[in-house]
């Protein structure tokens, strides 16, 4: 039976990681200042050379790394295994409960890695700040 719960308990979290994934993985935006050059060139167009600056910034100064999400499920899934090999101790399953706990810590090991990973590094900001800006436009902030 321990096992049937095992593997509901990864069918659940592997939907719950795919959901924040969906919607967690749309990374902040430069927000324009609207100065007279994008009253005249207008929305669509500025969109258009905001992802032509976002293209030009992952050429030339990358946003993530990923050895990032690589340590982060890593420690994830020894802290996880860890954790779960001393709460199945007490329950009577050391095997069990250091599988559950390792794959639990991966799982928020990765997602957190992923997380931050899609934060742009302050280099990624600047190189996009700067171009908008040689195109005109006045970048107030990021959301």
């Amino acid at each position: 039976m321990p096992h049937s719960h095992f593997h509901s308990f990864i069918v659940s979290l592997s939907i719950c990681s795919v959901c924040i994934l969906t919607f967690g993985c749309s990374g902040p935006r430069p927000i324009l200042y609207p100065n007279n050059h994008l009253q005249q060139v207008g929305p669509d167009q500025a969109e258009q050379d905001v992802e032509e600056c976002q293209q030009l910034a992952e050429d030339y100064a990358p946003e993530h790394d990923a050895s990032t999400v690589a340590g982060d499920t890593a420690v994830g899934a020894g802290a996880g295994g860890a954790v779960g090999a001393v709460s199945g101790a007490i329950g009577g399953g050391v095997g069990i409960g250091a599988a559950i706990g390792a794959a639990t810590g991966a799982t928020v090991g990765f997602i957190r890695g992923l997380f931050q990973a899609s934060q742009p590094t302050p280099a990624h900001k600047a190189f996009i700040n700067r171009c908008l800006s040689e195109r005109g436009y006045d970048s107030i902030g990021w959301e």
